[in-house]
């Protein structure tokens, strides 16, 4: 195929092709290469964070001359430990100007906010952006690099990769359900305590790939906090004092056996498949209620119509529609986002419905727009589109997108060989959230995209486990508020709404007896009667249930925190005392549980959800060839399984018509206040990383221009906000793309809110405002 060598990381195969890899020249040239490569790196080997696993050292080991021609005094110097970012730190005088780092951000997840500058041998990796190295994915560079050139500002100089032990988990931040690595050691700076070094990617093609994004990666120090609580808390003369777990454990069955039939469980998608399971049966027992702290529904028809089994955003390609209505997928699921962006380039048809641009607008071939509050009312107009009878839109749909666009993209959608409708919450509260779920059902049954692979209903949860909670038996409350005010007792798990809402805090109050089982002293915390210290995902067993109804499993990295219990176990201890019969001893032993009461995991057990297949391509980190995967993690823990929709398995799927809510007028001398999601927040989840401090964004407010200079605000200013009888000082950020007559307030950012809310925005007066929520006292249940 020509004279010289060539590359095989360069060249296509094709057919004919003859490939000789172990020829003189070939094996001359390695050496020259290699030679080449290390005239200007520096031999710091025994100092250098990839020492020990290191694609260019093992190379030379095996291919290198053993001695080089150059002269060590004429190896070129650059900086060192120079940042090119918060998050990352470049050593230019070890980068071997490969271009793994600007290809992967420019090609894999389009953010070309680094490159190369100068020429020859002065040529080094800069940065675009600012801040610097502005990408949600840049850990990944560190893995990919071959020579230890980037590294992550948590890790630089932390550990040897031989004095570590992995431990095989899954993300805790968002629904995809990341497969992770956490290598952990014991060391001295921790008086001898076994902990996190670092959090790294675990291969599975079917939801990651190789890949995680930086919060995955870095927002685990929540779980070393030493705000965490470590002993139980009982109130005794109106205030908290610590107490044995025996006293607590039978305070709270004394108050929970008093409420009886009066006792409200809250739990969130922060809790594993068995917390919530062992919840949902405490509060059954008891004759009482249990509820899912989210402001999202839909759960019951993803697990209806949801991705067919064996479903892989990898295949979607020619062929394939992809609606996403009502979500900022990069924000709230950002390897979603990857994956979806991924199959657009492959050929995918991507329609984007949403009130103000996203990045998934890059690849979309149909953009949709409305007004917010109109979510429902534009995937029902693609229904109408293609009905015959209905043909025009739902009113609110008309404003701004046209008849015949939407046109265009329902047939494309109906037409596709396969359909997938991703749903958010974005800018809706739960009865908004009905009527936008029952709407993507109706339109992947019109368009008979349900029942097999690569087809079907996807819900952008807010929490890693939200749709475990739904499979568990746990919905959201109609009216939280009131079910709160109503109750005699109330049990919290994973679930802070005092800390969240004003509103939801006084409806606390009213409840007779509280018990509270979390990390941290959080607002609702400060309100129980019983507070009970639980454990970490790294200290302990369990599974989630991702967005796709992916079931995995995740194992314990380090010993729990001293006083510590799984909530799993507590409920059950709980339950003991009540009399009722709840499995508390093993994770496993819940789980067996699980599968002998809930229909869908009935065929699941611990020891298939750790059973593995061989993935490609094959990243080989073990052997020592990390050639292609860089450090990323061979999976020899568990792949999980995706379950089943009840479609598939025979269930009928019928159409059901829930009418949207109106949008009511905004009051003239007001914006609408619309609630979104970002990545960075204040959540509980993430304030203990202190290093992404500077990456959470600090403007509550975001305004168009025009908007700005009506209220008389100016960028960057301060203004103040008053809304349902709250009053808030914040800061104002403008956006010529954002839509006019609108405020987004991202979720835990310091304003209450759960669903768009007309809002006065004026410069500060001369009154005290209510105090914002303290960003310690803010769950990140309701950021994320």
């Amino acid at each position: 195929f020509g004279p010289k060598l060539e590359t095989a990381c360069t060249l296509e195969v094709s057919e004919g092709m003859v490939v000789q890899g172990e020829t003189d020249n070939v094996t001359r040239a390695r050496k020259d290469v290699i030679e080449f490569l290390l005239t200007s790196h520096p031999l710091d080997c025994p100092i250098c964070d990839k020492g020990g696993e290191c694609p260019l050292q093992d190379l030379t080991m095996d291919h290198g001359p053993g001695r080089s021609r150059f002269i060590l005094d004429e190896k070129i110097r650059l900086a060192k430990h120079y940042p090119l970012g918060d998050l990352i730190y470049l050593d230019r005088e070890r980068c071997i100007q490969c271009a793994r780092c600007t290809r992967f951000q420019s090609e894999v997840v389009d953010d070309p906010v680094i490159g190369f500058d100068q020429r020859g041998r002065k040529l080094q990796i800069v940065t675009f952006s600012e801040p610097g190295f502005d990408s949600y994915f840049s850990g990944n560079t560190t893995d990919i690099c071959p020579v230890g050139a980037l590294t992550t500002v948590d890790f630089r100089f932390g550990a040897r990769p031989w004095e570590l032990t992995a431990a095989a988990s899954v993300c805790t931040h968002c629904p995809v359900g990341c497969n992770l690595t956490l290598n952990v050691r014991r060391e001295a700076n921790s008086g001898g305590d076994i902990v996190v070094k670092r959090v790294m990617p675990r291969q599975n093609e079917w939801v990651n790939e190789l890949w995680i994004c930086d919060k995955g990666r870095f927002a685990y120090h929540f779980s070393e906090s030493e705000e965490r609580l470590s002993q139980p808390l009982l109130r005794k003369d109106g205030e908290l004092q610590p107490v044995g777990w025996g006293e607590a454990i039978a305070a709270a069955a004394a108050g929970l056996r008093a409420a009886g039939e009066g006792t409200v469980a809250l739990g969130s998608g922060r809790l594993s498949n068995e917390d919530l399971f062992n919840l949902n049966g405490l509060a059954r027992g008891l004759g009482g209620s249990a509820y899912q702290y989210t402001d999202m529904a839909g759960g019951d028809l993803v697990a209806q119509i949801g991705l067919g089994q064996d479903s892989n955003f990898a295949d979607m390609g020619a062929g394939t529609a992809i609606l996403v209505v009502a979500s900022d997928l990069e924000e709230e699921a950002p390897v979603w986002w990857l994956r979806v962006k991924q199959a657009a380039e492959r050929g995918a048809a991507l329609i984007v419905a949403n009130p103000r641009p996203t990045k998934a607008d890059r690849h979309a071939t149909h953009l949709l727009r409305y007004t917010y509050g109109n979510e429902a009312a534009t995937v029902l107009g693609l229904v109408n589109a293609l009905s015959a009878k209905r043909p025009d839109l739902p009113g609110g749909a008309k404003k701004q997108a046209g008849q015949k666009e939407f046109q265009d993209a329902a047939q494309l959608f109906a037409e596709a060989e396969n359909g997938v409708v991703i749903y958010g919450s974005e800018g809706i509260g739960l009865t908004g959230s009905k009527a936008l779920a029952q709407a993507c059902a109706n339109l992947l049954i019109t368009t008979n995209h349900i029942g097999r692979p690569n087809n079907g209903l996807l819900g952008v949860w807010s929490r890693a486990n939200s749709q475990g909670a739904w499979d568990m038996g746990l919905a959201p409350s109609d009216n939280l508020e009131e079910a709160l005010s109503a109750a005699k007792a109330v049990i919290l798990a994973g679930a802070d709404p005092a800390g969240d809402d004003p509103h939801l805090a006084d409806a606390l109050e009213e409840a007779e007896f509280v018990v509270v089982q979390e990390l941290f002293l959080t607002e609702s915390a400060r309100q129980a009667d019983v507070v009970f210290p639980v454990q970490a995902f790294t200290e302990r067993e369990g599974t989630f249930t991702s967005g796709e109804r992916r079931v995995q499993r995740y194992y314990p990295a380090v010993p729990p925190r001293a006083g510590a219990r799984p909530d799993y176990t507590v409920l059950a201890q709980v339950g003991a005392a009540l009399d009722l019969d709840l499995e508390g001893r093993a994770a496993r032993l819940v789980f067996r549980r699980i599968a002998e009461n809930v229909s869908d995991y009935a065929d699941l057990s611990y020891r298939r959800l750790a059973e593995v297949v061989e993935q490609w391509p094959i990243i080989g980190h073990e052997e020592g060839k990390r050639y292609y995967g860089g450090t990323t993690y061979e999976n020899h823990q568990g792949l999980g399984v995706q379950l089943r929709p009840s479609v598939e398995g025979g269930e009928s799927a019928a159409l059901a018509w829930i009418q949207p809510e109106e949008a009511g007028a905004v009051p003239e001398g007001r914006l609408l206040a619309v609630p979104v999601t970002q990545l960075y927040d204040r959540g509980r989840t993430i304030e203990p990383t202190e290093f992404l401090h500077t990456r959470i964004r600090r403007e509550p407010l975001v305004l168009h221009p025009e908007d700005a200079v009506r209220a008389g605000l100016e960028d960057g200013g301060a203004a103040q906000a008053r809304f349902n009888g709250y009053s808030a000082q914040v800061t104002i950020r403008t956006d010529d793309n954002h839509p006019q007559g609108v405020a987004l307030a991202p979720r835990s950012l310091g304003l209450p809110l759960t669903e768009p809310t007309p809002i006065m925005v004026g410069p500060v007066s001369a009154e005290e405002p209510e105090p914002v929520a303290e960003s310690a006292g803010v769950d990140e249940d309701v950021a994320e």
